[in-house]
């Protein structure tokens, strides 16, 4: 059951990004050119979308349990730091500088976008280098010298 509700969502939240035009770089680059020709129709759909994640989160406060019996697992808050403003100013200019973040993208892709491809190869290479760098910034460091 888990499986069937995973696909429905993820289908639903396709269309949904495929009919809000989140799918399309011309249109989610015309909402950020604040300076030009503004489209602000893509703010409807965020503050929609906000406002979903909204109620769904009041009532999750409320439950141990999903509604397929799942335990509902939510992380701890966290503060904003350095990591996170500098993860948020990267995410902000890639999707500035693409017109992509990575569920659009990954639609685009399943309908065969050529930028679609690049984008999501980039990001899948930029999710592997920070990898590769949390593996070495959290590795217990080895000290070369005398024993002890």
């Amino acid at each position: 059951m888990f499986t069937v509700s995973a696909l429905l969502a993820g289908l639903v939240f396709g269309w949904g990004l495929l009919l809000s035009g989140m799918a399309n770089p011309a249109k989610v680059l015309a909402f950020l050119d604040l300076g030009g020709a503004w489209d602000p129709s893509l703010a409807l759909v965020m503050a929609g979308a906000i406002a979903v994640g909204w109620v769904g989160f009041r009532g999750w406060r409320e439950r141990r349990r999903s509604a397929l019996g799942a335990p509902v697992q939510a992380p701890p808050p966290a503060p904003v730091d350095r990591r996170l403003v500098l993860g948020s100013v990267l995410f902000g200019v890639g999707w500035g500088l693409a017109g992509f973040c990575p569920g659009p993208a990954l639609v685009a892709l399943g309908m065969g976008s050529g930028k679609a491809l690049i984008f999501t190869a980039a990001m899948v290479l930029g999710m592997a280098v920070f990898e590769g760098l949390e593996r070495r910034r959290s590795a217990p460091s080895q000290t070369t010298g005398s024993a002890p």
